[in-house]
């Protein structure tokens, strides 16, 4: 936990600040781009010595008033100019073998670690409060600050402001606003729904992009020359290396935003114009949802949920990646959580914890290959097991038999329908006998847009729409067809769509597809034989969502068309 949040739990604890008063403190905070505790001071709830005072009692630790010393210039000179002002740190007493300094941080730890190995003295830190150690500063080190600019560090058109003329003095001054702008771009990212924040180095530009229902959109950009230093915060942020920047690294944020806990999950690749960042949202209330908030039809739904309570055999999910096979599988663990249920979840990463199941994550960089693991979790006698990804043939015999021993195994592979899963598994190995014997169902789905509740609005389908669904439907419904389309709204940022929703396509074996399998039958005939049998194909169910009035024609074609 940062120091903020530290603070803001404990204005909450002593009843400074009620879940109310935060709520607009948060309101106040994404308007200006100013920080929680700055917020909460300018809107007079609370102020520095008292923050100080309840982070002195949290830590057992002295609080001091620098203005009132006199910090001898012998003591001064233990830390030079740099120093004390890129760690915001004051000498003010000098003793045996100890130094005390003044900080406002407490969780500064790093800091004082360092100070002491680097001088080869015991660090004595005390509080004071940060306007102390400002002025100080100023007095001791000949620090200037542009007050005004770094209180409003991001402006309303994106572009940030520092004080000083100095190069390094510049470099000293950015160092809060571009934390101010870096929780400005994630917040944001959260408030308009982003999955994902793209940070982009261009040639002569630091792109900034936000994923929002599965498709890019561009936002105001921060200035070039701040590139570095926001991936540099990024990179302190997620406990990666800020000075390997030849190499891919991963890492992983927690915070909170608008009362939520959301993890971010970091990814960087060194590039011709610098490090590209991808952050990944990661909002746990968004994975504890059922089988019924998935979008599946009424039928599909119920064969669903039989597949999901059998004892034994594999459900997979198919789909391209971004297509929602996590949050399907997760529904799936949800909805049999229980205390008489044993699950174990293997991953990679694992992306959401969840209470009540043991989650393993796999490292192939120390052996822990989903293989390893899989081995060695079926001697803890799960009741289920849930697979990120089968990659390959030792995985997937492990799956099979573990299915075939008396366990319900869940798993995600990248085909493009159901029926080719099945004969992705007999492609990599498996025997047509075991597939056909352990795979109960398939799931492939997709990812839609769902119209804005806003602003959609019906309309009369053009000639050239009728033209591409009339072999779905009877050609006496096509005159009375209506479908729907969004207008654009503020709600939705002119988009005309708000959240997304899947379609799906349901295979389920019966006595006579086992049969196909075990003859190594191709996925056409196996897809022939599920539609016999009810199977709707993925554009089915997706132009079923178009004639409902939940999507658009545009978007079932983009993901689903065949």
């Amino acid at each position: 936990m940062d120091l903020e949040g530290l603070v803001v739990n404990i204005l909450r604890e002593n009843n400074i600040l009620t879940d109310e008063k935060l709520h607009h403190v948060e309101q106040s905070s994404l308007r200006t781009g100013k920080g929680l505790l700055d917020t909460a001071v300018s809107m007079h709830l609370t102020d520095e010595f008292k923050i100080r005072d309840l982070l002195a009692a949290k830590f057992s630790m002295d609080i001091v008033s620098i203005k009132e010393r006199d910090i001898p210039r012998e003591v001064v000179n233990y830390f030079s100019p740099f120093t004390a002002q890129k760690y915001g740190v004051v000498p003010i007493e000098k003793n045996d073998h100890s130094l005390k300094i003044a900080i406002a941080d407490p969780l500064k730890l790093e800091v004082v670690d360092s100070l002491a190995i680097s001088l080869g003295l015991q660090i004595e830190p005390v509080l004071a409060t940060n306007t102390d150690i400002m002025w100080a500063l100023r007095k001791y080190y000949g620090y200037e600050e542009n007050t005004e600019n770094k209180t409003a560090a991001v402006k309303p058109e994106g572009e940030v402001v520092f004080g000083g003329s100095e190069e390094l003095q510049e470099e000293i001054d950015e160092e809060a606003p571009v934390i101010r702008l870096v929780s400005f771009i994630i917040a944001e990212a959260f408030r308009r729904r982003a999955s994902d924040i793209h940070l982009e180095p261009l040639e002569r530009k630091f792109r900034v992009r936000y994923r929002i229902d599965g498709i890019l959109h561009e936002v105001d950009a921060p200035p070039k020359q701040l590139q570095n230093s926001i991936i540099s915060r990024i990179k302190i942020m997620a406990s990666m290396s800020i000075d390997e920047k030849r190499l891919p690294q991963d890492g992983r944020i927690k915070l909170k935003i608008l009362g939520k806990n959301i993890d971010l999950r970091v990814s960087t690749i060194p590039g011709n114009h610098g490090e590209s960042v991808v952050m990944r949202i990661l909002d746990k209330s968004s994975m504890l949802i059922g089988l019924q908030q998935l979008g599946l039809s009424m039928e599909d739904e119920k064969i669903f949920e039989r597949l999901v309570a059998l004892p034994n055999g594999i459900v997979l999910v198919t789909g391209p990646t971004g297509s929602g096979k996590t949050t399907t599988l997760y529904a799936c663990l949800n909805s049999i959580n229980r205390p008489d249920k044993k699950i174990i979840n293997v991953e990679d990463p694992v992306e959401y914890l969840i209470s009540g199941i043991n989650q393993v994550q796999v490292n192939e960089d120390i052996g822990l290959t989903f293989a390893n693991v899989l081995r060695s979790i079926l001697r803890q006698a799960p009741d289920v097991i849930m697979i990120g990804e089968i990659r390959d043939l030792e995985t997937a015999n492990i799956a099979i038999h573990a299915s075939l021993t008396g366990h319900l195994v869940f798993s995600t592979l990248h085909t493009n329908d159901a029926a080719s899963a099945i004969t992705r598994l007999i492609d990599i190995g498996l025997k047509p006998f075991l597939v056909a014997s352990g795979v109960q169902g398939v799931m492939a789905q997709r990812l839609v847009r769902t119209l804005c509740p806003k602003c959609k609005k019906s309309y009369k389908p053009s000639a050239e729409e009728l033209k591409a669904v009339q072999v779905a439907i009877q050609n006496e419904q096509l005159e009375s067809l209506r479908f729907w389309r969004g207008t654009g709204c503020e709600h939705c940022h002119g988009t005309g769509y708000y959240g997304r929703t899947g379609i799906f396509e349901l295979l389920v074996l019966d006595d006579e597809l086992r049969k196909l399998v075990d003859k190594k039958t191709s996925s056409t005939e196996i897809k022939k034989r599920a539609r016999q049998i009810g199977m709707k194909t993925l554009k089915e169910d997706g132009l079923r969502k178009v004639y409902a009035g939940v999507t658009t024609l545009e978007e079932v074609m983009r993901v689903a068309w065949e």
